[in-house]
């Protein structure tokens, strides 16, 4: 027994199914001695070997800054690591990240709502005058510019505000116009501008 059983390698399975057709055939060999163990093999799946990652920097053909995602072991350790393009992601950097995002999220809200109450006190100063050399009828001199309404407005509220912002419309005559001021992406202000001339 101890020979066939120093015979019996992983990769040959004659040992144990000569075994197994010789003894349990037998009908005394369906009763299984008392102290006898049952070895039981189990077939595994090759394991996946990925890692999930969150990259440090824009990497090309892999993806931009921020976002986790899953990639080759294999290209981590060789690639990624070495240059400290990305890190493993860890449950204390998931927590870092939830509170980064929070953080960038309240700063967000905080910008918005101070453009909601700028476009407020815009909208509720009533008009902006602008004096222009007057022509013929209605119509001035020259026309009024983003830079003019931009002067008036730090004359006026001394805030100052970026002539980027600011869209007016084509002024070529006295007259009420509305700009438009787009103080966020979700906000813009609509302020009335009312030119007469001198």
């Amino acid at each position: 027994m101890a020979s066939a059983a120093a015979s019996l390698s992983w990769g040959s399975s004659s040992w144990l199914s000569s075994h197994c057709l010789t003894q349990c055939m037998r009908p005394e060999a369906t009763k299984l001695p008392e102290k006898a163990s049952i070895l039981m093999v189990v077939a595994q799946k090759k394991a996946k070997k990925t890692r999930k990652i969150i990259l440090k920097e824009d990497v090309a053909d892999l993806g931009k800054k921020g976002p986790l995602m899953d990639v080759k072991a294999g290209f981590y350790r060789n690639y990624l690591f070495p240059l400290g393009k990305a890190q493993i992601v860890t449950p204390l950097l998931l927590k870092e990240m939830k509170m980064e995002e929070e953080r960038i999220e309240a700063e967000k809200k905080r910008v918005r709502e101070e453009a909601q109450q700028l476009a407020l006190i815009f909208e509720t100063v009533g008009a902006f005058k602008v004096k222009r050399k007057g022509g013929k009828g209605k119509q001035i001199f020259g026309s009024v510019t983003t830079q003019d309404l931009v002067d008036i407005i730090k004359a006026q509220t001394q805030r100052d505000v970026d002539k980027r912002i600011v869209s007016v419309p084509e002024i070529r005559e006295t007259g009420e116009y509305i700009a438009e001021l787009k103080l966020h992406p979700e906000v813009t202000a609509r302020v009335r501008l009312i030119v007469y001339a001198n």
